[in-house]
């Protein structure tokens, strides 16, 4: 019996459900550093950067740095990818002509060991102009792991790290980016940070979400890539012909500076939604007190009631639209647990303190929030 291959359906969570790799576009790539550039033209000048989860047989990360090189005036572009026996990178194997009929290439070397490229400020092709023709590349000792110690002396060299890694290595990933000097801005989906030791780099200001996708992030999926087509794609194409995945609560982690931010929410007071609002006033848990901590349940982001002063439980989505003027992340769920936030346990409560509860029962991940400057109300939680 033949082995169905996995389908992306609509609500999927990525971390689970991707096995496959999916490819940025190059417009969502320029438009998220272009926000940096914006805030530091010379952002670039005379450093080094590192995308150690990249191919750029495939990838526009590299492509974008290094056709850019001179005009970022870089110092240096390395990329690393994964070997295909790693089980990191693709689950398939392909290989253009560049790379096979490479002086470079070795058949067994190639299955078992992660590539490496680099750019240097050397024109080694003459025509006058630095860009990918003048990259060399040659095989990594290991599999490209960005754990090993080769690729981790890669880190330790670079001034800037650019990735989108594997949904299910994210926080692996974020740690050994956070244990170097670089800064970085990396690509994962918004639940990722509702793990134990992620969102504290957010309460602590070592992190930040970028500029961002237009609505939905768009990703190519390669030639050979066992995700298949669904509804979400719609039959898009992208101008080599691959197929588009559309997906939604995906964004940028950042510690790079940028001028972006999202303008204060319009909000409706309380009574006002749950009169107009239907997504609150059809949520029996709308506003209803935690079980467990001294805060309220806000089901959906637009239901943000304008006139409450207390600590509000609000979907991890609210991160993509948070504004620093109009509200103060207060922690996250985990964040109680930790013991980082036991002001707003419920006296008495002796049960889990991990996730927000309601009539005994745990409700997803919650970011707990509280308005800066609140419309004029008495209403607190109890």
């Amino acid at each position: 019996m033949k082995k169905k291959k996995k389908v992306l359906k609509r609500g999927f969570t990525p971390e689970k459900k991707i096995k496959g790799e999916l490819y940025t576009h190059w417009e969502e790539i320029e438009q998220e550093i272009d926000a940096y550039l914006e805030h530091n033209p010379d952002l670039f000048k005379d450093k080094t950067v590192l995308l150690p989860c990249d191919d750029p047989l495939w990838s526009n990360f590299t492509k974008y740095f290094a056709l850019r090189f001179e005009y970022l005036e870089l110092k240096k572009l390395i990329s690393t990818s994964y070997a295909p026996k790693s089980g990191c990178g693709r689950d398939f194997y392909y290989l253009p002509p560049e790379i096979y009929e490479s002086e470079n290439f070795d058949k067994e070397k190639d299955f078992e060991r992660g590539r490496l490229f680099v750019l240097e400020n050397d024109n080694k092709t003459k025509d006058g102009v630095i860009n990918i023709a003048d990259m060399e590349w040659g095989y990594l000792e290991g599999d490209g792991d960005f754990r090993s110690e080769e690729v981790t002396k890669l880190r330790d060299e670079a001034d800037f790290i650019f990735a989108f890694p594997a949904f299910y290595f994210f926080r692996d990933f974020l740690h050994w980016t956070m244990a170097s000097k670089a800064q970085f801005s990396i690509i994962s989906g918004i639940l990722a940070i509702a793990h134990t030791g992620i969102f504290s780099y957010i309460t602590e200001k070592k992190m930040w979400p970028g500029k961002g996708f237009n609505k939905m992030a768009k990703f190519s999926i390669p030639e050979g890539s066992p995700v298949e087509s669904t509804s979400n794609m719609k039959g898009e194409k992208d101008f080599l012909g691959r197929e588009v995945v559309k997906m939604s609560n995906i964004c940028w982690y950042t510690n790079i500076p940028h001028g972006y931010k999202n303008e204060p929410m319009a909000l409706m007071t309380k009574e006002e939604n749950l009169r107009y609002n239907s997504r609150i006033y059809n949520n029996k848990n709308s506003y209803r007190n935690y079980d467990n901590y001294k805060a309220i349940e806000v089901p959906v982001v637009s239901g943000i009631p304008s006139d409450y002063t207390g600590v509000m439980g609000v979907p991890v989505s609210f991160l993509d639209k948070y504004c620093p003027e109009q509200f103060e992340i207060i922690g996250i769920d985990l964040d109680v647990q930790d013991g980082r936030l036991d002001e707003l346990i419920v006296e008495g409560w002796d049960k889990q303190l991990h996730k927000a509860y309601i009539d005994n029962r745990a409700l997803f991940s919650r970011l707990l929030i509280k308005h800066k400057n609140p419309e004029s109300s008495d209403e607190t939680s109890d």
